[in-house]
């Protein structure tokens, strides 16, 4: 079983920069993670992409986003970061991580969900 653990929201202002992290966790030897990425869902609206990287490091960006945040990650620590800069209010969700695992044990693929983090951004 993998879970995915994310850590850095929290309140800035608009304007402002935060770093969110997630990391897998579980039996590094019975899978490998292939995409990664970050959701997020405002208050009254349905979740959306933020960003996702692939394994080999292709990244996608939703379009209200682009420029403003980039996503990383590390394979062999099984972790991907958003860093988010010039934040706005409208920035302000639960951000949720996502991952793709495929496990070498014979269960296939299947997706985890963080329990997200909420980032604030006042104006």
């Amino acid at each position: 079983q993998v879970q995915l653990v994310e850590s850095g929201g929290g309140l800035v202002q608009a304007g402002g920069s935060l770093r969110l992290s997630c990391a897998a966790s579980g039996s590094i030897f019975k899978f490998k993670v292939n995409a990664m990425g970050w959701y997020r869902q405002a208050p009254g609206k349905q979740r959306e992409l933020v960003a996702t990287s692939s394994r080999g490091g292709s990244t996608n960006y939703a379009g209200s986003v682009k420029g403003r945040f980039t996503i990383s990650r590390d394979n062999a620590k099984n972790t991907v970061t958003l860093h988010m800069s010039s934040l706005k209010p409208e920035d302000t969700a639960v951000y949720y991580c996502n991952a793709d695992v495929y496990y070498y044990t014979g269960e296939g693929s299947m997706d985890y969900w963080g329990k997200g983090t909420l980032v604030t951004v006042s104006s």
